[in-house]
């Protein structure tokens, strides 16, 4: 690769991570806004959306649109905020890339207020000069009424989804908790 080649393909990975987190914070907004249309072409005609709970799961952007849709019918206003946004290149696949969202939320099922702290575990495939997700599953740390919030992080069943109980879907599910705990033991309180 020439360096010419070699600068112009640095500058596609800059740009590139900028779109992708341009992608990551319009998704945040159109779901706050309940903009459908900008929230679908979000996704790529065949992206899958995914969740370990089962609570969200969905087959190509249709799918996506109708489970979004029946999701923003029972919630009201919702606020969803990005922090740290990491993303690999493939470098055998100019057009792909991974990478993992951290996210806060606040929002209102059923006219609960609940705050909810979750990660994105994302694929993305550049279709032409846009980025689109590929691929989402979304894992929740905690999403619990905000009256609860205060006793549920140290409890294992902080997902509440439609009004039951459920366990988290990390970190105690991480490999990387298990061993610590079965090395260390796990602090008590």
């Amino acid at each position: 690769m020439s360096e010419l080649e070699s600068l112009k393909a640095r500058v596609d990975r800059l740009e590139s991570r900028y779109a992708i987190t341009d992608l990551v914070s319009n998704y945040a907004s159109a779901c706050d806004e309940h903009d459908m249309p900008r929230l679908v072409d979000l996704f790529t005609e065949d992206a899958r959306f995914d969740s370990p709970s089962g609570a969200m799961v969905a087959d190509n952007r249709a799918a996506i649109e109708k489970m979004f849709i029946e999701l923003f019918k029972i919630r009201g206003p919702a606020f969803h905020w990005t922090h740290d946004v990491i993303v690999k290149f493939d470098d055998a696949q100019v057009n792909r890339a991974t990478g993992r969202v951290y996210s806060h939320a606040e929002t209102t099922p059923g006219d609960i207020v609940s705050l909810a702290a979750m990660k994105y575990d994302d694929e993305y495939q550049r279709q032409g000069t846009q980025w689109r997700f590929k691929k989402r599953v979304i894992s929740f740390l905690y999403y619990v009424p905000v009256t609860e919030f205060a006793s549920a992080l140290n409890n294992p069943k902080r997902l509440t989804i439609r009004g039951t109980r459920m366990n988290a879907d990390y970190p105690e599910s991480l490999p990387s908790w298990q061993q610590f705990v079965a090395r260390y033991g796990k602090q008590n309180s």
